[in-house]
């Protein structure tokens, strides 16, 4: 697949040969792709960088679940659903490749093209939003099954396999179907999240992600079998197993039990999306990023502002720059709200948006003295943080960034019991006033999103590939990171654990507490309403290096040190042969 030198091959002979096992049933076909004529095998490096490929992911097990599928001859994209199966797994208050929703962008290389797979679903067709409007906490409406809308990451991760995929679909969830039966450690932020959770559990929740009715803490044990057995079927079936098979049914009646809106027939009509991405050119670079539905042009804006200063003159993280991008981001903020839509109703107008004599006007306006006051342009509405966010890139230089959640963490904490199943909290995050604006829960209607996985293009090859969680923080952190890599010339470990900052309603500064305690008073002082906080986002990022033909010779990786995820690369080995 994805080469300069191709021949049409199907790998289930080539891992035959290799001895590897549990090849997909026949009711899910291996797409038949091409792949390049390799000389030798790849194999994982001691740690973020490699010469044959890189992962990084929020998890170490799911990291090295992808890199597994590298070393067998799969690429980038059958490397994502490995990743994202097992982030189901290890990590499953912030993702679900079952209930859960997202966004991808990726780079084939062997068509040069760049793509966007929206996983964001539509809301349930019986959706009544008066309810959220009704009720006196919108709070209280988190956590309960009308809060579901309908899970897409299941549907477009088979789409972006059926459509570049190599390996046998089953052989892509062995990972995650192991550490499911077998268990994994929790790990520390798993552990804060059982327990802020706890009370909205359910008695078999309780059962699995506790003992003895405790929660689990960091270093016990978590065996998932519900979860597994999910898993092995979707393995032998596919995405039809949850869009109109057994799983959609077990979770239907979950829904109808709590009295939900999501219907067999929402699973049953969903399918995954592609539209096109969306950039800017910043500074010789293409920044690419999700165009709409997706609310990502906000990054794309933040950093067009920020392209009118000299900001290597004001400095990393200095008062004056702080202050400009939280100026710069303040507005991009507002233009979300005031200009979010889909391709179809309410498009976005990028074409003034992403434009320099824009991006001049509003840089003309900033007060390089004294902060802006927020004026919302309409109604406001949260977006859950408790995201993941993971990169990819193969040996061919195929590029996958993805950001996937739940919304809040567990989503709804509605679990469908006898599935092992998480279901998205996703249409509590909608702006219910004034009833019909453009982001209300409209029957049908998609979920607008500020997940903003991001590829940088230099010289028409990806050059580097970030991306965060963090609800509406994304588009701000992923503009600080390209501004670090490409203003600032740090190296990707430094780009990723730069403190950032990141403005949230109603008018709040939110700078991390690392950023010095005299430039945090110079902001005061300049009339900002600075918030400290632990830390804003925890990105995931790659950087890939070319020869003079344009082929990848070194790849880098990193994982915000705040957290416990892991980079790691791959790189050729010889020693065994696995020529086609």
């Amino acid at each position: 697949m994805q080469t300069p030198q191709t021949f049409v091959l199907t790998l289930a002979v080539v891992f035959a040969s290799l001895g590897v096992v549990g090849c997909a049933p026949e009711v899910v076909e291996t797409p038949t792709q091409t792949v390049d004529t390799v000389d030798t095998a790849v194999a994982r490096t001691d740690g973020p960088t490699g010469t044959a490929g890189m992962v990084a992911s929020a998890h170490r097990r799911a990291t090295e679940a992808g890199v597994e599928i590298l070393e067998l001859g799969g690429n980038a994209f059958d490397a994502a659903v490995a990743v994202a199966s097992t982030l189901t797994v290890v990590e499953p208050m912030n993702s679900s490749i079952f209930g859960g929703y997202g966004t991808v962008i990726l780079y084939d290389a062997e068509r040069g093209e760049l793509r966007y797979l929206d996983n964001n679903g539509r809301f349930p067709q019986a959706t009544n939003a008066d309810v959220f409007r009704e009720a006196e906490r919108l709070d209280d409406m988190m956590r309960t099954a009308k809060a579901v809308s309908t899970p897409g990451n299941l549907h477009g991760f088979e789409a972006l396999w059926e459509e570049y995929g190599s390996v046998p679909w089953a052989d892509l969830w062995e990972a995650a179907i192991f550490h499911a039966d077998e268990g994994v450690a929790v790990s520390a932020p798993l552990g804060r999240a059982i327990g802020d959770t706890w009370e909205h559990f359910s008695d078999r929740a309780r059962e699995i992600y506790g003992a003895g009715g405790e929660p689990f803490g960091e270093g016990d044990w978590l065996g998932q079998h519900e979860l597994a057995a999910s898993m092995r079927t979707v393995a032998a079936e596919g995405a039809a197993a949850l869009y109109g098979g057994s799983l959609g049914a077990a979770v239907i009646a979950e829904i109808k039990r709590r009295d939900g809106f999501l219907a067999m027939v929402d699973l049953v009509e969903h399918e995954a999306e592609w539209f096109e991405p969306i950039s800017i050119d910043y500074r010789g670079y293409e920044v690419v990023t999700a165009g709409a539905p997706s609310n990502s042009f906000a990054a794309l804006l933040a950093a067009g502002i920020m392209s009118r200063y000299d900001t290597t003159a004001l400095g990393s993280n200095t008062t004056d720059y702080l202050h400009r991008f939280a100026e710069a981001t303040k507005h991009a903020f507002w233009a979300r709200l005031m200009y979010a839509g889909g391709p179809e109703v309410n498009p976005p107008p990028l074409d003034m948006l992403l434009s320099e004599a824009y991006w001049q006007e509003q840089a003309d306006t900033l007060d390089a003295s004294r902060a802006g006051r927020f004026e919302p342009p309409g109604p406001t509405s949260t977006e859950g943080a408790d995201t993941t966010h993971f990169v990819i890139a193969d040996r061919w230089g195929n590029v996958v960034s993805a950001t996937v959640t739940l919304g809040h963490g567990f989503g709804s904490a509605v679990l469908v019991d006898e599935a092992g199943i998480w279901l998205n909290n996703s249409m509590a995050y909608s702006t219910f006033e004034p009833k019909g604006n453009p982001m209300d829960a409209t029957p049908g209607n998609r979920k607008h999103s500020s997940k903003s996985p991001t590829i940088i293009m230099q010289d028409g090859r990806p050059w580097a590939a970030i991306g965060s969680p963090g609800g509406h923080t994304i588009p701000q952190t992923v503009a600080q990171l390209a501004i670090n890599l490409i203003d600032f010339e740090m190296d990707l470990q430094t780009a990723l654990d730069t403190p950032r900052v990141a403005f949230a309603e109603p008018d709040v500064l939110l700078v991390d507490e690392r950023v010095p305690e005299s430039v945090r008073a110079e902001l005061e002082a300049m009339g900002h309403n600075v918030r400290p906080t632990r830390g804003i986002g925890l990105p995931h990022a790659l950087r890939i290096e070319y020869d003079a033909d344009g082929r990848p010779t070194r790849f880098v990786g990193a994982a915000d040190s705040r957290g416990v995820g892991t980079a790691i690369g791959l790189a050729p080995t010889p020693s065994l042969d696995v020529t086609r």
